[in-house]
């Protein structure tokens, strides 16, 4: 039951974020963000508040792999794509457990016998 809610829940994350990243892209692309905005102190400071919760759900990330190779994509992934790709990689995660997991399975480094 747990492995269902939370990857109901990360499967809409993701399509919300998707949606909304698309929609925002029609109306204005990244590239052509306005400099006052990207030069708001609110912008600045809200960024520097994202990368650092990246950053923070990357350690889980490291936490849970195997190798440094596994560990440095994730991180160039989870900066490059943020949300969309922490929900993904949680989804890849909860696809692997057996369907009567806990949610420790889910957050904690399983032994390497039981990979």
């Amino acid at each position: 039951m747990m492995k269902l809610r939370l990857t109901l829940i990360f499967a809409a994350i993701l399509i919300v974020i998707l949606a909304t990243t698309s929609w925002a892209t029609l109306q204005l692309p990244f590239y052509q963000t306005p400099r006052a905005l990207v030069l708001h102190p609110w912008f600045i400071a809200t960024l520097a508040d994202t990368y650092l919760a990246f950053f923070t759900y990357w350690l889980w990330v490291a936490y849970k792999s195997n190798s440094w190779p596994q560990r440095l994509l994730w991180l160039l992934l989870i900066f490059a794509l943020g949300n969309i790709a922490m929900a993904a990689y949680a989804l890849i995660q909860l696809l692997r457990l057996p369907r009567d997991a806990t949610v420790e399975d889910f957050l904690l480094r399983r032994p390497l016998s039981s990979r």
